[in-house]
């Protein structure tokens, strides 16, 4: 049983890495994938496979002139970062269950999707998910900080740096997306500029701050 119950309105910092430390995303094509099992997978009613949802959705439109009722959600997203060799989430539950639901359907599909691809067997994540309960309003918005520039963390240059997403350009304006639920947090300024110092001098300070002592990732994975 975990340590820390998911309730429904909390919000969770999730995060995991690779088994062995190996690499989950080889080629731009593995991290587009992420994202689009992070979307389907994300509903209360089981898809199966996206394959099979591919399947379901094209029939749909081509079955009716009306458009679907979007599905209910397991979990908002509130912030997400994916890097070659992890990833971390902040996630919002929103149905019973859900984040238990949302991550389990999530490691499987990419990870059957992984394996067959790259002709391999066995676990890719490094056992289950970690999480930890943000309870306070302010830890919310620091942690949005790092997990929004967390690539930055690890400096990623050259070719590395291209199998890395980050909800950040959708925080800062960069990106006309709306795949994150971010008023809860960009609420809280007055505008992007006043959340983009934000979160750079939060990231900065944390990193010195724990310079010779733990590491931001081991702050933030506890």
């Amino acid at each position: 049983m975990r340590k820390v119950p998911f309730i429904n309105g909390e919000f969770y910092h999730i995060y995991n890495r690779g088994v062995d430390k190996r690499d989950i995303f080889g080629d731009a094509e593995d991290v587009r994938r992420f994202l689009q099992s992070m979307k389907e997978f994300n509903v209360i009613e089981p898809i199966g496979s996206i394959f099979r949802n591919t399947l379901k959705k094209n029939k749909l439109r081509g079955s009716t002139s009306q458009s679907p009722q979007p599905p209910e959600k397991l979990v908002n997203f509130v912030c997400y970062c994916l890097n070659p060799n992890h990833y971390h989430f902040i996630l919002e539950q929103v149905a019973d269950r859900g984040i238990e639901k949302f991550m389990q359907r999530l490691g499987t599909g990419y990870t059957m999707y992984f394996n067959e691809k790259n002709k391999r067997s066995g676990a890719l994540f490094q056992g289950k998910f970690k999480s930890v309960h943000i309870k306070k309003n302010s830890q919310l918005l620091h942690v949005s900080a790092y997990v929004n520039l967390n690539y930055r963390v690890h400096q990623l240059r050259g070719r590395t740096s291209q199998l890395v997403k980050s909800s950040w350009g959708e925080y800062v304006g960069e990106e006309k997306t709306d795949f994150c639920t971010k008023d809860m947090i960009l609420g809280q300024f007055d505008n992007t500029e006043e959340y983009k110092k934000f979160a750079e001098e939060s990231l900065m300070g944390t990193l010195e701050r724990r310079k010779g002592e733990k590491t931001a990732e081991a702050v933030f994975m506890e």
